[in-house]
């Protein structure tokens, strides 16, 4: 079964992981600082803090930027559940911005409509996550613009999107928000098996981020050498020296990963001739990190039947996101069903990109998308 993504480890990769297990750290050595730095040139940003996943990523900026019991956090429900359960963590209300039914992505038009109510009613948000879907980064200088209009703060979720750019500006730099997030989960542009990061430009946050990662704790304010003092309840979120040096080495060859992603999404562009099947919109300012190549289905009633006869052929494609607010935990909140939402999950299916698709193998999946007439488990 040709899986829809994997994971690519090289023999430096594992020599890189074998000398830290043969060092003196295995946690809290030089590997983290490394990678943090490394991951800070890449893309062009000032501070990032490594940590255990993605989800701690999330939870950390949410806590920097103050969210907590009568806030209110926007993001988008096509998306993973971390993208909403991080505000929830924080004892904060969710709610989400409908998204482009062509693209995944955050409709600005939408977001407009709902922070005008919203400021009506006086319930504006404090935070606003919008969604990098499949790599693509969402229109964040106008998401940036009302931002400075209405008064919130502004969290990039991009663990899709490293890699990607937007304005010419790899996402990550922070040039349109207040942070952005990584994931280094085991599918995503580069893994340190779990992981993910939190990047900014505020010295502020940085410290904060990188105090909440650590139980709270300061070493640098206790006069005593082997001091220290929690300021504040934190959390152990910190990455290892494993993980660390793994994404180091992984980063050295995250742009052959981009060009290889890219060369497949093209491949894509140019082979697949099914009346049935379209591509999402790709927006002009934007250049994707292809974490996912997904393609919309003509209408709902053909999802399920291209999904069954894919896997039919071994092809292993799936379906991201079902939107956040149909998860039961999310439902009982008596949140809505969104019309570009329900419209982009009953027609998307992502199929395989990954760096160790082999031509065979992509030719395979194109030939069997092409064959697709939109039968159920037609042969």
């Amino acid at each position: 079964m040709i899986p829809y993504g994997k994971q690519n480890i090289s023999s430096q990769d594992i020599a890189s992981v074998v000398n830290v297990l043969e060092s003196r750290y295995l946690t809290q050595g030089p590997a983290v600082p490394e990678f943090e730095k490394a991951i800070c040139n890449y893309c062009n940003a000032d501070y990032a803090v490594a940590v255990n996943s993605a989800t701690s990523a999330l939870h950390l900026a949410c806590l920097a930027l103050g969210v907590g019991l009568g806030d209110c956090v926007w993001t988008s429900p096509i998306s993973f559940v971390a993208s909403a359960n991080c505000a929830r963590f924080c004892q904060a209300t969710i709610d989400f911005v409908d998204v482009d039914p062509d693209s995944g992505l955050m409709c600005v038009k939408s977001l407009s409509e709902k922070l005008l109510q919203a400021e009506l009613n006086g319930t504006l948000p404090k935070v606003i996550i919008p969604v990098h879907y499949s790599g693509q980064s969402c229109d964040m200088e106008s998401i940036f613009e009302l931002s400075k209009k209405y008064g919130f703060k502004i969290i990039e979720d991009a663990s899709h999107a490293l890699g990607g750019s937007y304005l010419d500006e790899k996402v990550g730099c922070c040039r349109h928000s207040d942070i952005s997030v990584f994931s280094f989960h085991p599918v995503k542009m580069l893994t340190t098996g779990e992981g993910g990061a939190v990047l900014c430009n505020s010295q502020e946050l940085y410290e904060k981020v990188k105090r909440l990662r650590s139980h709270g704790i300061d070493k640098t304010i206790n006069d005593e050498p082997w001091g220290y003092e929690q300021l504040e309840l934190g959390y152990n979120y910190r990455m290892s020296d494993m993980a660390a040096t793994l994404g180091i080495s992984q980063l050295s060859r995250l742009n052959l990963f981009l060009k290889k992603r890219r060369t497949i999404a093209t491949k894509y562009n140019e082979a697949i001739n099914n009346s049935l099947i379209v591509p999402i919109t790709q927006g002009n300012k934007r250049k994707s990190s292809y974490h996912l190549y997904p393609v919309l289905t003509k209408d709902s009633k053909h999802r399920r039947s291209l999904y069954e006869f894919m896997h039919s052929r071994g092809v292993a494609v799936q379906v991201h996101y079902i939107p956040i607010y149909r998860q039961p935990y999310y439902k009982n909140m008596g949140l809505s069903s969104m019309e570009g939402s329900e419209a982009f999950y009953n027609r998307v299916i992502s199929l395989p990109v990954f760096y160790d698709l082999q031509s065979s193998e992509l030719n395979w999946i194109i030939q069997s998308v092409n064959e697709f007439k939109g039968g159920c488990n037609e042969q």
